[in-house]
């Protein structure tokens, strides 16, 4: 989990949280949206044991969920849409993964933005058929790291963080919006 002081309190600048869903592995990703290029807060993932009934995986998601957005005060949940998956199954899992991030949003008064995985990926590498080893490198080279040793769930997080980033900047362009070019105070070390 992150330090308590990892955000700073009067924190002026947009966190973004994004999340690639499952119910086993939760992959987050934190960015902080200020300077010439976003920064890396955070990212990790949330972990719930594979034996345990899917109501337990769930509880213990959303509990370290609700944790996780306490801690990280986000101004936005940028959340990997929904996919069509061959296994119904799966489909079903991560459905119910997502609605558990929805829930936990709104309790907080959070918008959630959901990205297609392919965005995600058109984001970080130009095209959407990347691999996740793809994706992985990419993203550390984004956010000017030589490489980032974390699961690739965390990766893929931080990649639909990315893209809402991009989205949120083309609008503030868009509108003219001088904060959009404002410097980014250092933050403390980024958490993996």
């Amino acid at each position: 989990m992150i330090p308590e002081d990892l955000v700073p309190a009067d924190c002026p600048w947009p966190i973004v949280l994004g999340i690639d869903p499952g119910t086993r592995v939760l992959g987050w990703g934190a960015l902080v949206v200020a300077g010439a290029a976003p920064r890396l807060i955070g990212c990790g993932v949330l972990r719930a044991p594979a034996r345990a009934a899917v109501a337990e995986r769930l509880a213990r998601i959303q509990s370290e969920l609700d944790e996780l957005l306490r801690r990280l005060r986000p101004s936005a949940v940028a959340l990997e849409g929904a996919f069509s998956a061959r296994n119904v199954q799966s489909a079903l899992r991560i459905g119910e993964a997502r609605g558990i991030v929805l829930a936990a949003a709104a309790k907080r008064g959070l918008g959630v933005t959901e990205i297609a995985p392919a965005a995600a990926k058109k984001a970080v590498l130009g095209h959407g058929s990347a691999t996740k080893d793809q994706v992985a490198s990419l993203v550390a080279t984004i956010l000017g790291l030589d490489r980032l040793d974390v699961a690739r769930d965390a990766t893929d997080a931080l990649a639909v963080a990315l893209a809402h980033v991009n989205r949120l900047r083309f609008a503030a362009r868009a509108r003219g919006d001088p904060s959009a070019r404002r410097p980014c105070r250092e933050f403390p070390r980024a958490v993996q």
